[in-house]
């Protein structure tokens, strides 16, 4: 047996084989801080709520964080920015650690292997991801695993491009980076990052707007299609304009690194994952700003993953059972 990780800013994924079938666990990657009473204990230990004492402070943990943060009227913090570890966050690496627990639980036997997505080197930022790789490795060891980093656009690769015997590039619209990754029989060709994801989207979308970004990010989540037409001055019109910058910063980049090196003379097809990706019309403004700008390479089509938001895990747990074997 193995498992897969997607430690992602706003979700962590377990993936891992039960029988013939690959199932996943996931939870928000969120927290809410309460201040310490008995009172909130009990309701907390009423409703079977996930959370830890540390102090005076009671932390609520993942998607009950998001429950009762309405209830009492706060908000929830996230121990991840930008993709990789919240520098802003004191209680990031211990918080994390337990999330991370909750949901990949203990190994089947000593030593069993994990593999973990990371979000490649960005070229548009000075995040520092290294510490966050190494970080990573250090808190799946301690829970009694092995762990095998990769990064989060090879796992899309390995997920959905099996086909083509893992060739292909792979791009994992997250909340907090967009990974990239050019793959020539799983070995990568060019891998990267920037820092813009979906975060990035709901934060200049509610600066244009004047709305908060929790409002942004429903409306978002509630159906919303990117199309030709849309109201000017509206959401939706100023969330088309930023995934439009989004993707075509991604394309304009991707061909830049592709020109720098020297890919093989054969098809490649993109697959579009990552919970940024699902929004309808997504797959046809990539493939609208990927024709206007080009690649030095052969496209052979573009697709969507089988499920953008578990790609990933799925991918990391194909990686982790190849090396186990």
């Amino acid at each position: 047996m193995s498992k897969g990780l997607d430690v992602g800013t706003m979700n962590i994924i377990c993936s891992e084989m039960e029988g013939d079938e690959i199932v996943f666990v996931q939870q928000r990657n969120a927290f809410l801080e309460l201040d310490y009473n008995e009172m909130t204990k009990m309701m907390l230990d009423n409703a079977r709520v996930a959370y830890v004492i540390k102090g005076n402070k009671i932390y609520v943990l993942g998607d009950d964080a998001l429950r009762f943060a309405t209830v009492f009227k706060k908000s929830t913090r996230r121990p991840m920015k930008s993709g990789v570890l919240s520098p802003e966050e004191k209680e990031a690496i211990p918080i994390i650690k337990l999330m991370i627990e909750k949901v990949i639980g203990s190994p089947d036997y000593a030593g069993e292997t994990v593999c973990i997505s990371s979000p490649a080197k960005p070229i548009d930022s000075d995040i520092e991801v290294l510490y966050h790789r190494k970080t990573m490795e250090a808190l799946i060891k301690k829970i009694g695993y092995t762990p095998y980093v990769i990064d989060e656009g090879l796992a899309v690769v390995y997920s959905e491009l099996a086909d083509t015997s893992f060739t292909g590039i792979g791009v994992s619209f997250g909340a907090g980076m967009t990974n990239v990754t050019a793959s020539y029989f799983a070995a990568p060709i060019v891998s990267f990052s920037i820092a813009k994801g979906g975060d990035w989207i709901d934060e200049n979308v509610a600066k244009a707007t004047g709305m908060s970004r929790e409002q942004v990010c429903s409306i978002k989540e509630s159906g919303f299609e990117l199309k030709r037409e849309v109201e000017l001055g509206s959401v939706e019109g100023a969330l088309a304009i930023y995934y439009d910058q989004l993707i075509s910063n991604i394309v304009e980049n991707l061909a830049r690194k592709l020109a720098e090196v020297t890919p093989p003379a054969v098809e490649f097809p993109v697959v579009l994952a990552g919970g940024t990706s699902k929004p309808r019309g997504f797959k046809a403004l990539f493939d609208e700003r990927l024709n206007e700008i080009g690649l030095p390479v052969n496209v052979s089509e573009i697709r969507v993953a089988r499920d953008p938001l578990f790609s990933v895990a799925r991918g990391c747990l194909i990686a982790a059972k190849t090396r186990e074997s």
